[in-house]
């Protein structure tokens, strides 16, 4: 069982990881937060009996089905008032950008020169777009994998998919986003 200490140091672990994971879901600030905060209380009223080690599965399985759930709701609400375009909110452009706030904090930004870190924010901008236009699934399990750095077997218990899913997924993700990086001149 999970003390209450763990369970409070392992949200703020993943708060910043999951709401960018909504956001990219979702694509919109407001309801993304919405997203990850409803997982957070879920986790701690439903799950808090469960050993630490099992909360990082279960609170990625959680955030997947409440952003499953959002979808859900936006399509009833969408087939009830049609005509209310507030309603359909995709035209948030996403303000917050973990990637850069995370190199910000990078003790080696405070060394570098002002074309240097301007030159690698523009890269992170460039990743972040590339990575927000894969396809769902393979957005979802790229994520995962190399972002919140779940095991295949994991990410396919979170996923709800098979580990051959997920390697497809993760496999077409990669050659996508390594071949559009490389037309913007972007090689890792």
């Amino acid at each position: 069982m999970a003390s209450d200490k763990e369970l409070s140091d392992f949200l703020k672990s993943v708060e910043r990881r999951a709401f960018k994971r909504a956001v990219y879901a979702v694509r919109d600030d407001d309801a993304a937060l919405d997203i990850v905060q409803d997982s957070m209380i879920r986790l701690a009223e439903k799950y808090a009996d469960r050993p630490a080690a099992e909360l990082p599965l279960v609170f990625q399985r959680i955030l997947t089905n409440a952003t499953m759930d959002w979808f859900r709701r936006q399509k009833v609400r969408g087939a009830l008032f049609r005509n209310f375009s507030e309603f359909e909110s995709s035209s948030d452009d996403g303000d917050h950008d973990l990637l850069e706030t995370l190199a910000g904090q990078d003790e080696s930004s405070a060394t570098e020169s002002a074309a240097d870190s301007f030159s690698r924010a523009q890269i992170l901008l460039l990743i972040d777009g590339e990575v927000s236009r894969l396809p769902t699934r393979q957005r979802e399990a790229f994520l995962l994998r190399y972002w919140e750095e779940l095991d295949v077997a994991e990410t396919a218990a979170v996923m709800g998919c098979s580990e051959g899913s997920v390697k497809t997924h993760c496999s077409r993700a990669v050659h996508s986003l390594a071949a559009s990086l490389k037309t913007k001149g972007i090689t890792l």
